[in-house]
């Protein structure tokens, strides 16, 4: 019998995609949750809390493979540096970690720790890949309906996105989780830079709404590194294939 791969964060929308496909190449899983799952066939939920540094230990026992997910608004330099430990106590072969683009070149503290999370992996001396990947689509949609909400839309000057699609960067993360670690790969952006106000107008469009807009200005260094352009990867990276009006037409 195989050992199981640990998922983290298998239950949120990222984790939603690589699931099912670890699933399909053979995988057995085993997904941290911190609340109580029901089994079923071919994967095991384990309750842990990688915050509160629960449970990670019953974790990892036995697991070669960890595909960590899980993040959050602040702090992941710390979820990875529990399961950093737990991991290499265990003996883990190969940690695999989704982060974000531009992670060490935009001041916000969200990225930052995305940045400290990959050093924390770095200097655990645990074999591992890092996938950095753009906005999610899926993220990007969140926004652009909260955004509508109001009755005037604010129209960030300068921001610019290249949003991925979610199943596109799972099948990536996969396909790294079932080969050897190969520490930081090529980042994964979506196929075409859109103008933040552009995304939302397609989202209006979609969605059969009318709303007026204003423009406003990001205050501050993160504003000055987004009108740069220091969050998008033109050279070198992998790019996907699905586009924002694509992933809309089907929403």
């Amino acid at each position: 019998m195989n050992a199981p791969i640990l998922i983290t964060g298998g239950t949120g929308t990222l984790g939603g995609h690589v699931a099912p496909r670890l699933l399909a190449a053979g995988a057995e899983l085993r997904i941290l949750s911190r609340s109580q799952r029901e089994s079923e066939e071919g994967i095991e939920y384990v309750v842990g809390d990688l915050a509160a540094d629960r449970g990670i230990d019953a974790a990892v026992a036995g697991v070669r493979t960890v595909v960590h997910l899980a993040g959050g608004a602040k702090g992941d330099e710390v979820l990875a540096g529990h399961l950093a430990r737990a991991a290499k106590e265990a003996g883990v072969a190969h940690i695999v970690f989704i982060s974000v683009t531009a992670a060490d070149r935009i001041p916000l503290t969200y990225l930052r720790a995305k940045f400290e999370a990959e050093q924390v992996l770095a200097d655990s001396g645990i074999p591992h890949t890092v996938l950095r990947a753009a906005q999610f689509h899926d993220l990007v949609l969140k926004t652009a309906r909260a955004m509508a909400k109001l009755p005037v839309v604010p129209k960030p000057g300068g921001l610019r996105l290249q949003p991925v699609d979610s199943d596109e960067v799972a099948a990536r993360l996969v396909e790294l989780t079932l080969d050897r670690p190969a520490g930081r790969v090529s980042d994964l952006v979506g196929p075409e830079v859109h103008p933040m106000g552009d995304l939302v107008r397609g989202y209006l469009r979609a969605a059969g709404k009318h709303r007026p807009t204003l423009p406003v200005r990001i205050p501050g260094k993160a504003g000055r590194a987004y009108r740069a352009g220091d969050n998008l990867v033109l050279e070198g990276a992998q790019v996907g294939k699905r586009t924002w009006a694509e992933f809309l037409a089907h929403c």
